[in-house]
């Protein structure tokens, strides 16, 4: 029975690798009993417009299932013809009905990871593209547990009574996130989906999603993954998704953020303000990589509110954005490096999910905030880290190690230096990569020991973060950045995990 209130509760690379690519990286040939997932099944299918019949008996079944059984079930259901798009479907509509998202990580992940178990599966050759997504089934059962033990909780059905008439529905969604105003804030969502576009929902969202630094930007990272899910299942299921993620945006501590200065909302505020004095034709900017050095400069040793000034400073100048989205993906990489651990992990995701919705993102307004936002951000991780200070390792000091173009050993080397030494991985990386070898290599090798060594939600979000931002990033500062990343991927040294023993032995 339910007894909670009533409330909700990437492809930048298509894989072929030679198979010198996989000596040493594991043999993920037992997934060969499955069928293979064709490319065109991983992509967005815009059509799908309705809910398919089969979809609430799956779900049914992943929340049902014990999760010894889960796989086997599931497999059992592939065999029988369910294909990809749907156990996607499922697994994303089961987390959003049965974890709470809040706080919105540690349980909640199960929901956060699904677009990144996704990401991989597009990212992997067809035979191991199931594999991902059976990790993430697995999660979700590990996640659910967690939530019976805290409680359990449900989403509840929507109070249709509240539930505002078309054309009021969007002015209610957004006074209701101003004030925080839950109860309004469900109904309001619920009526405004069922009539508008995805676009228009999206920069509203993405807009509240990066509003205050609560959650070390989870909220934000739910907003992007969410959306990027949706544009795969299909807008159909969008109303349960798009209550759990404003249910999760309106989480807070202590009062009412409306009534009060809290220290998170500062930045949100403030920049508000400060994107109606940024000159107009800002998006005819040209890249400057002086100013991206600038902008870096301030965010090692700034504030929040002199990153903000900087940003808007720069674009003032004529400083293209992509200049300025260099120097947040550099500077979240360098945190990584001095500092490995969750919280500068989470500037890297967090960054990679800002910039997904400033490149989505329709308004301009809404896209400078996203900016401003994400600069601003950066200063506080690094204070939260105590990743701090002008001296130290940065990307732009990271000393590649000479290496050989053809070296047909090259990946499988930097894997296993990785296991014992992160700094002399890093470097090997960088010089492998300035001496022209294949990215593909690097990041399929890496893909696969994530399948078989990941242990935890991170592992898919980063990687699969840190493997799409690399094409965003100029060629000045993409070697290095990939390199960095070697600090939270996975060497060759490391257990495989329980799962793969678990797969191997039930296919």
């Amino acid at each position: 029975m339910n007894t909670n209130p009533p409330w909700p509760r990437r492809s930048f690379l298509q894989t072929t690798v030679a198979t010198s690519a996989w000596v040493g990286l594991g043999n993920l040939a037992f997934l060969g009993r499955l069928p293979p997932v064709a490319a065109a099944e991983t992509r967005p299918e815009p059509d799908r417009v309705k809910f398919r019949p089969e979809i609430e008996p799956l779900v049914r079944l992943l929340e049902d299932t014990p999760r010894e059984r889960l796989l086997e079930a599931v497999a059992e259901r592939i065999h029988g013809g369910t294909p990809y798009r749907d156990v996607l479907t499922a697994l994303l509509l089961a987390g959003v009905r049965n974890i709470q998202p809040r706080p919105v990580g540690f349980k909640f992940h199960a929901v956060l990871v699904v677009n990144s178990a996704h990401l991989a599966s597009q990212n992997s050759p067809p035979t191991d593209r199931w594999l991902p997504l059976f990790w993430a089934l697995d999660y979700f059962k590990s996640s659910q547990a967690r939530g019976l033990q805290e409680g359990g909780w449900n989403l509840a059905a929507v109070d249709e009574r509240a539930v505002p008439p078309a054309d009021r529905a969007r002015t209610a969604f957004t006074d209701a996130l101003d004030r925080w105003d839950e109860a309004r804030a469900d109904a309001a969502v619920a009526g405004w989906v069922r009539t508008a576009g995805a676009h228009e929902l999206f920069d509203t969202f993405c807009r509240y999603g990066a509003r205050d630094f609560r959650d070390i930007g989870h909220k934000a990272i739910y907003v992007a993954n969410s959306w990027r899910t949706l544009q795969n299942i299909g807008w159909q299921h969008a109303e349960p998704v798009l209550r759990s993620l404003a249910y999760a945006l309106l989480e807070h501590e202590g009062g009412n953020p409306a009534d009060r200065d809290a220290e998170p909302d500062r930045p949100g505020r403030r920049h508000a303000q400060l994107v109606r004095d940024i000159r107009p034709t800002w998006p005819a900017g040209r890249p400057d990589a002086p100013a991206t050095d600038e902008l870096l400069a301030t965010l090692r040793a700034g504030t929040w509110e002199q990153a903000g000034e900087k940003v808007a400073e720069l674009l003032n100048r004529g400083v293209a954005a992509s200049s300025l989205w260099d120097a947040c993906f550099a500077h979240a990489a360098a945190l990584l490096m001095r500092r490995p651990g969750i919280i500068t992990l989470h500037a890297c995701t967090t960054t990679n999910a800002l910039h997904y919705a400033f490149t989505q993102a329709a308004r301009d307004e809404t896209r400078l905030f996203l900016l401003l936002q994400n600069a601003a951000f950066l200063p506080l991780f690094r204070a939260r880290a105590g990743a701090g200070g002008t001296e130290g390792l940065t990307l732009d000091r990271l000393e590649p190690v000479a290496a050989t173009k053809g070296d047909a050993g090259a990946v499988p080397a930097i894997f296993e230096t990785l296991t014992r030494d992160r700094l002399a991985a890093a470097s090997q990386a960088l010089g492998w990569l300035e001496a022209g070898g294949d990215v593909r290599s690097f990041l399929a090798a890496a893909q696969r020991l994530i399948y078989l060594k990941g242990r935890d939600s991170h592992d898919y979000k980063f990687s699969s973060a840190v493997f799409e931002d690399y094409a965003h990033l100029s060629p000045a500062w993409r070697d290095r950045f990939l390199a960095a990343s070697v600090y939270w991927l996975k060497g060759t040294g490391a257990p495989d995990n329980e799962l793969v023993a678990r797969t191997r032995a039930l296919l």
